[in-house]
Parts: structure tokens; sequence; C-alpha cells
């Protein structure tokens, strides 16, 4: 017998039987869909590679701000992140141009987009050190305010709330004309009750889950943008997992988010209902309104392109809508 080989598999074994366990921060609020389904992959996770991968979730903003958890991971202390839009920018920016305001008009639009940049933002996000797991779109952002507003002009006479700790979006705002009040989500309800903000933008869900539409009863109809996110771990994490595993724990990923969307979109509708019912009011825009709300926007523009995302990126989002369109044309 040698021993030396026997030696040096008794010294590996305990390595190769432990279980490796992802810390995951989640700015999603516990009892939520979005952690339900995140605890579902742990659970998928830890069955496919028998033990041997385990997810350990810090939800509801546990674990702090998405920069937060960000910086957690590049040091090490968490393994991963669900982030929004606004995370997923601070690791690569050129992502915000999804969420660019009144340029997709459709979910089809945007899968069709999505599909063809997704390799290009996985692999500028994989050279910064992370593996995307997952891109999720949580809804479409849409204005809540005090007053109704169906033009821009109805929304410049009110005092709007954007995230805080982004100087290049609050000047694209400025330029457009808007009153522009940098708050956090975690002080919006505060805000709103002092006055200090009179209309923000988020996804319905969020809107009413909040309970901050009785503050700004009126929305607008007319979608913003579509709210992206996703899941990623750090790289490094990614490639110590066996390849084996990999290719089946991604298709349950797939399979638990693809059933997500379905039942976002259905509790979005009876999020509506509910709050219709306790009064808010949704206001339909005009016609002509859609090509006001986009001139008011193109104004910020030079705000956003170059120093938010490359100009690159933003002509190749433009030229893969215009091929949908002249695809689907009729």
């Amino acid at each position: 017998m040698n021993w030396r080989k026997v030696l040096v598999v008794l010294f590996f074994l305990p390595l190769v039987l432990e279980a490796q366990v992802i810390k995951i921060g989640s700015i999603a609020p516990d009892r939520s869909p979005w952690n339900d389904a995140l605890k579902e992959i742990g659970r998928e996770w830890e069955k496919i590679s028998k033990g041997q991968v385990k997810l350990k979730i810090y939800p509801g903003g546990i674990a702090g701000s998405e920069e937060d958890t960000i910086r957690k991971m590049k040091v090490g202390t968490l393994g991963g992140a669900v982030l929004t839009n606004i995370g997923l920018t601070k690791i690569y920016p050129d992502a915000f141009v999804l969420t660019t305001p009144f340029m997709f008009h459709s979910e089809k639009e945007m899968a069709y987009v999505m599909e063809r940049l997704n390799p290009i933002f996985e692999k500028q996000i994989k050279e910064r050190g992370f593996k995307v797991i997952i891109w999720t779109m949580s809804g479409w952002l849409n204005f809540f305010s005090k007053n109704p507003v169906l033009y821009p002009e109805d929304l410049k006479k009110q005092k709007l709330s954007i995230s805080t700790g982004e100087p290049a979006m609050e000047q694209a705002w400025k330029k457009s004309g808007y009153h522009i009040v940098p708050s956090d989500l975690k002080d919006l309800m505060m805000a709103l009750q002092s006055g200090m903000v009179e209309a923000f933008y988020l996804p319905p869900l969020l809107a009413g889950s909040g309970q901050y539409f009785p503050l700004a009863p009126h929305m607008c109809a007319l979608k913003i943008a579509p709210l992206v996110g996703g899941m990623v771990i750090l790289d490094k994490i990614w490639q110590r997992i066996p390849e084996n595993h990999k290719q089946p724990m991604m298709e349950a990923v797939k399979r638990i988010s693809a059933r997500l969307a379905g039942e976002t979109a259905d509790l979005e509708r009876k999020a509506l209902d509910s709050m219709k019912k306790n009064g808010l009011i949704i206001h339909e825009v005009p016609a002509d309104s859609l090509l006001k709300w986009k001139e008011a926007a193109n104004k910020g523009m030079d705000e956003m392109i170059g120093k938010i995302f490359s100009k690159e990126i933003y002509e190749k989002m433009q030229q893969l809508l215009q091929e949908y369109r002249l695809k689907n044309a009729g």
C-alpha cells in the first residue's frame, strides 16, 4: 500500500466534503416573491450539488445597500448579491443604458435587445470579477405623484425623488427641467410626509408594498423604463464549483426566474387593483404626450451618454431597437 497517497487523500477529503456556503446580500424584503425565489434557488443548488453548494441569504438590506454589498463582495465578506440596475451600474456602468427613459415600448423589445446585449454585458462583468447568474426584470417604472401627471410640464411643478449617489443622473433630470430631490428609498416615506418630495418613480408593486401611494395617489400610466436587475456571485467562487453541477444549477435558476416573472406580473395586477380600491387614480396619457416626454428626456441625454454609459453601447442599443421595429412593423 502506498501510504503517501493514502495520507494525501485523507488530507484533502474534508476539503472535498466540506460544503461551499455562498453568502448572498439582497435588498428584496423577506417573504417577498423575489426572496422566496432566491430561497428556492438555494434549495435547488444544494440538491443538485448533493449538499456541496449552499446559499446563505441576507434579505431586506441586512447586508447593507447595493453599494455596500458590492464592497463586501470585493473584500470577500459576501460571495454574491441580488442587485437592481443601480447596483449593476456600480460594477459595469454600461448596464444603465437599459433604463434610458422612454426608450423601450414593450417587454418584447426589451427581451430582443437583452438577448443580444447579454453576451457583451456578461463578458465585461466577468472581467470585473463577477459571474452573472441571472438577469431579471422586476416590472416597469411609473411616476407616482401628489397631483396628476400627464405631460412633462405637470411633473416639473412637483419635487421629484431620485436615488442618491447618482450625480450624473441628477444632472440629466435637472437639465431636462425637473425639480430633483435625491433621497434613499428607505427615507421616501418620511420625505413624502414632510413635503420634501411630491413625486417618485417605482414599479407599482413596490409603490403598493411600501405603502407610498397614499401620499402620491396619482399614477401616470406611461411606462418610463424597465427595472432591470440580476444575481451575481464572485467569479472565483463560481470557478470552484464542480463543472458537472454548473449547467443543471443554471437551468434551475432559469426555470425559477421564468416562473417568478409570471408571478410578478400577476402580483402587480393584484397590487394595482388593491391600490385603486384604496384611492389610487391611474391616468392614461394623451396621444401627443409621448413625443413631449421623449423631447424632455433628450435634453438630458448628453449628461448620460459618455458619463453614465458609453456612446458605443447606446448606439448599439439604438441599432437593435431599430432592427426589431423594422422586423415587426405592422
